[in-house]
């Protein structure tokens, strides 16, 4: 499937109306980014709680302290990815690509069955209660966190 691609206004005005949704559904737009090319995008501290990225690519995407809980992450190829304190609770992460992302984020709860972890960085991540079922943990950098 061919990825859609966005600029970077289109981005912007996507995430700013997604977060009037955030703070009241009758007004604004859930945001639905499936199937974009956001390769190398710069969404440091982005609002993207229950967002649809389900298939999108994020590779070398800059998504450090960002708020990705619940959101669809599905398919989604997240390589190479900055993650540093983004929250990731809740996710769906099923069949994600993560080789090489660095993973230092909240992934409580989160759903990796199926995702490509092979050598992440997961420095102090709380995996308590995440599913990790046929996840690929080849080389996988774990320090200081709690499965």
């Amino acid at each position: 499937m061919e990825k859609i691609h966005l600029t970077k206004e289109e981005l912007k005005d996507i995430i700013e109306i997604h977060k009037i949704w955030l703070e009241d559904n009758d007004m604004g737009q859930r945001a639905d980014l499936r199937n974009c090319d956001l390769k190398g995008a710069n969404l440091i501290g982005a609002n993207l709680k229950d967002a649809d990225l389900s298939g999108s690519n994020l590779r070398d995407a800059d998504l450090i302290g960002a708020n990705l809980v619940n959101a669809n992450l599905e398919y989604a190829n997240l390589e190479y990815a900055n993650l540093i304190d983004a929250n990731l609770s809740g996710a769906n992460l099923k069949c994600a690509n993560l080789s090489g992302a660095n993973l230092s984020a909240y992934l409580k709860d989160a759903n990796l069955s199926g995702a490509n972890l092979k050598c992440a960085y997961l420095r102090n991540v709380d995996l308590s209660d995440a599913n990790l079922s046929g996840a690929d943990l080849r080389r996988v950098y774990l320090v200081n966190s709690t499965l």
